[in-house]
């Protein structure tokens, strides 16, 4: 009877086989392939950019916050910031095979949250430590720190010469530059008084200026990089200000208010908010596609992710990635 049944059933196991193999060559890392990380999942999902469709889904460590990826798209290293326990490590994911490489752990340095590829490391700060620090994926260590000396040590960029990073420090009041001569291995902190609650940045395209969006009183701090100074305060208005973005081009401004539920678009030019989409519940994540044509939101109330047209500056589609999506990178 047992043998009946095992005939009876090899047809739908031989289609059922038929079905996964079909499945695991669909779900293939595409590239270039779009990253969100959702935080209450505590995973990183990988989606198609061009079908908004989702290929592939990796556990992380405890609700990661911000990702980034390696220049040849094969290494993405997630800041797991943790939830009510500040978190302590990061999550290195090899893209091609979907799978967690190594859970590192940052003993003492907590709350890592922004993170930056640049030269063969990963830049990352640890905010409740008060400082930045590089680990290296290839001896899978941390081979460099640096303290603020600056509260809530939140974002960071890395400028594209590897001799200019800048950090958000949200409690801080202050945007930290920090400079290595050519000549020198050593680096010079300058912290730069801005407004209340500094948090979203970004430089512009020529690297120029930094703007940053302080959550806390609803204005932008124009930072003059040459001079380390700031040359304009904007009052955006925003209710709290999470991320703020450059198009490629330089013309516009993006800031995610989830205080407001919207996204602000201001003329860089003019410093004028030209427009203000709802795009739903607790919009928080921008990422600007690297064609320019795009941005996409994570909309963490939502957990959705919106597609934004930045010529039209209208809402063109929609991922569903799971709860709590925010961090998100590109790897091409």
């Amino acid at each position: 009877m047992n043998n009946l049944v095992l005939r009876k059933s090899l047809p739908a196991l031989l289609v059922l086989a038929v079905l996964t193999a079909a499945h695991s060559a669909s779900a293939q890392t595409p590239s270039p392939a779009l990253l969100i990380l959702n935080k209450e999942d505590n995973a990183l999902v990988i989606v198609n950019p061009t079908t908004l469709k989702i290929v592939g889904q990796i556990s992380t460590g405890s609700a990661p916050h911000e990702v980034a990826v390696s220049d040849d798209g094969k290494i993405a290293v997630v800041a797991n910031y943790g939830d009510q326990q500040p978190g302590n490590s990061l999550s290195v994911i090899d893209l091609e095979s979907q799978k967690e490489l190594h859970r590192v752990n940052l003993g003492e340095l907590r709350r890592p949250h922004g993170i930056a590829f640049h030269a063969g490391g990963f830049y990352f700060t640890a905010e409740a430590s008060k400082l930045i620090a590089r680990y290296n994926p290839a001896t899978n260590s941390v081979d460099w720190k640096l303290e603020t000396g600056q509260d809530t040590t939140h974002m960071i960029a890395v400028a594209r010469d590897g001799n200019r990073i800048f950090t958000a420090n949200i409690r801080g009041n202050s945007i930290s530059v920090i400079e290595r001569p050519s000549s020198s291995a050593d680096w010079k902190l300058t912290a730069i008084p801005v407004g209340q609650g500094p948090e979203g940045m970004d430089t512009s395209p020529d690297g120029k200026q930094l703007w940053a969006a302080n959550s806390g009183d609803g204005s932008i701090s124009i930072i003059d990089v040459a001079s380390k100074k700031v040359i304009e305060t904007v009052p955006a208005g925003t209710k709290h200000s999470n991320r703020l973005k450059f198009t490629l081009d330089g013309k516009l401004v993006l800031i995610s208010d989830p205080g407001a539920n919207e996204v602000l678009v201001l003329d860089a030019a003019s410093r004028k908010v030209t427009s203000k989409i709802p795009v739903g519940n607790s919009p928080e994540g921008i990422l600007i596609a690297p064609d320019g044509r795009r941005a996409f939101l994570a909309v963490t109330g939502d957990n959705k992710v919106v597609v934004l047209d930045l010529k039209t500056l209208s809402v063109t589609g929609q991922i569903s990635p799971g709860k709590g999506p925010d961090g998100m990178a590109w790897a091409r």
